[in-house]
């Protein structure tokens, strides 16, 4: 499985914001954009080019396939799928993107970062409706029981993530949480609203659309 191994800061500081893919130390002051808000490399400090037309909309594309942790291909057809839903495509897109298991997994608050959850998803920790699902692409249907296995619900990490979620922002409302008997369920289907990353999609389809 093909994935990102390069430094995460170096990313929330291209983008100039945070993206969350630290966990908890987004957090914190020891956070790399809290320290070094300029984009990274030798001449970053001193040299912020000016972004126009294709540059913002590239950008925007960049920032959304890093908050969820897709690569290229994957989130090129993520936008052809929601092209071709009835609806509006940018947020057919977002919406897909939300509603895949390992995001699923991170905004329940089982893991601290989406990297974390994809690491339990593909590792067979994660069970839907009492059937393991180890594809972290999967997506989440409303009424979906969302828990671990038995065994890794005792894990230390599982459990201080969970009991930190209220400082990540919380348990979004389309979802539901049981943290005693940490077991999440769908209650709805995400709507735009949810989403509340500074994210402007319509950039994503006049980048796709040229």
């Amino acid at each position: 499985m093909a994935r990102y191994r390069e430094a995460k800061c170096r990313l929330c500081r291209r983008e100039g914001m945070k993206l969350f893919l630290k966990g908890d130390r987004c957090f914190r002051d020891t956070c790399a954009v809290e320290k070094r808000n300029f984009p990274p490399g030798q001449h970053g400090r001193d040299h912020r080019p000016k972004t126009v037309g294709y540059g913002i909309q590239l950008r925007e594309k960049q920032k959304v396939k890093r908050i969820y942790r897709v690569l290229e291909n994957q989130f090129a057809n993520y936008f052809e799928k929601a092209d071709k839903r009835k609806g509006i495509t940018g947020e057919n897109l977002l919406l897909s993107l939300e509603r895949r298991i390992d995001n699923v997994i991170y905004r329940l608050g089982f893991a601290p970062s989406r990297d974390q959850a994809r690491q339990l998803v593909t590792h067979g920790h994660v069970l839907v409706n009492g059937k393991k699902v180890n594809i972290a692409s999967a997506e989440v249907k409303a009424g979906d029981a969302v828990t671990l296995r038995e065994k890794t619900k005792k894990n230390p990490q599982v459990l201080d993530s969970v009991a930190s979620i209220s400082g990540r922002g919380g348990v979004p409302a389309w979802l539901g949480l049981d943290a005693e008997g940490l077991k999440g369920t769908v209650v709805a289907l995400p709507k735009r609203d949810d989403i509340q990353m500074p994210i402007d999609e319509q950039l994503i389809v006049e980048l796709y659309s040229k």
